[in-house]
């Protein structure tokens, strides 16, 4: 049975902890949720994700229905079964993908994109992308969205939001069955109007909770907090409210002093493949020459087993020689350090000291770090 509680909130901003039970665990809020966008998160197994302590991951319903195909996924039990997940699963119903697609036609009923991989057409329908996510069996289903491709494109912008309320309004007549909740998203870009006007729409068509999506496209990160204070602000204070796509630390934390509850985003493991550690003080390039004689650890205030047992010096090395270990070590790093960063803040919330954990964060995260070469 899906419930949603409010447990602490903070004095002197929106911030809340919450509590979001599902019938494959509880799910303790704010959190940041791993992207397994094919059934996987990149170079880690479920259970590794499970030892990190993610109590909730989310999984791509339009990739997974192109392959292997629901038809498979059914037979193997459900998504849950099938990649050995026994947590609380969301799926995207892949409106972000589907329009950042070269060829995309929007007809009445749907969409026709065609796929990058091999020209095969597609036609999707927002039932059917319910109905998708439904057959894969995950406890949250996101509405089927148009996220627009620019974010300052007025016209785009507009189309979005149109094109959004009326998909939204179908998703909700699809029949999920017990134990789902449906989100709306909100689109609108950083049109505050437009915003106001997709959410009253949603808010009253009922839905379980709603994400914020069509941000972080691009557009400057002070517009992308005006317009979530916005849009959080009309939002019930009593359903969950998601941001979607959202990785780096201090840019959440600022989302979550707004009221948001959820996030997720494949930057922490995007960029470990690319050899980059999140740490307290910022993004570390772990490649860089300066750390060829360096045994410290990535950073020394975490204690997940990678930096109790391997050197910033010896991770280079393994980077430097192509080793798998060296994708899987940095990943494993960086959605344990994403996990026991949403733990702080919760803590900081529960014990009214949320501005001095943030004044904290500030001082200590670098940005200058993200240019290390």
């Amino acid at each position: 049975m899906l419930n949603f509680q409010v447990l602490a909130r903070d004095k002197e901003s929106k911030a809340r902890t919450g509590l979001l039970t599902t019938d494959h665990g509880l799910v303790h809020t704010p959190c940041f949720m791993p992207v397994a966008t094919w059934g996987t998160v990149k170079t880690l197994s479920s259970e590794e994700v499970r030892q990190i302590g993610a109590e909730i991951v989310i999984a791509n319903a339009y990739h997974l229905w192109r392959r292997p195909g629901v038809e498979v996924i059914e037979r193997a039990g459900g998504l849950h079964r099938f990649m050995s997940w026994d947590r609380a699963l969301v799926t995207d119903s892949g409106g972000f993908q589907i329009f950042s697609l070269e060829e995309v036609k929007i007809e009445k009923d749907g969409v026709v994109f065609k796929s990058k991989e091999d020209g095969s057409k597609y036609y999707l329908t927002p039932e059917k992308a319910v109905e998708i996510q439904r057959r894969l069996g995950a406890d949250l289903l996101m509405a089927f969205d148009y996220c627009p491709r620019r974010w300052d494109d007025a016209r785009e912008m507009a189309l979005s939001t149109e094109i959004t309320i009326g998909w939204a309004r179908r998703c909700r007549q699809v029949e999920i069955g017990p134990g789902r909740w449906l989100f709306g998203i909100v689109q609108g870009g950083t049109n505050l109007s437009l915003r106001t006007e997709c959410a009253r729409a949603l808010m009253g068509m009922g839905f379980d909770g709603y994400a914020i999506g069509g941000l972080s496209l691009g557009e400057p990160f002070e517009k992308t907090v005006k317009t979530v204070v916005e849009v959080a602000a009309l939002l019930p204070w009593e359903k969950p409210r998601y941001f979607m796509g959202l990785g780096y630390p201090w840019q959440i934390l600022e989302m979550v002093t707004a009221g948001l509850d959820l996030f997720d985003c494949a930057l922490p493991t995007h960029i470990a493949r690319n050899g980059s550690a999140i740490t307290g003080q910022g993004k570390l390039n772990i490649k860089a020459g300066r750390y060829r004689n360096d045994f410290t650890p990535l950073d020394p205030h975490c204690d997940c087993f990678v930096c109790r047992g391997y050197s910033r010096a010896y991770l280079r090395h393994l980077f430097n020689r192509k080793e798998i270990l060296s994708l899987r070590l940095v990943s494993y790093h960086n959605l344990y350090f994403m996990q026991r960063f949403m733990v702080s803040i919760r803590q900081a919330i529960e014990s009214g000291k949320l501005n001095e954990f943030s004044r904290k964060v500030k001082k200590e995260y670098n940005d200058s770090l993200d240019l290390q070469e």
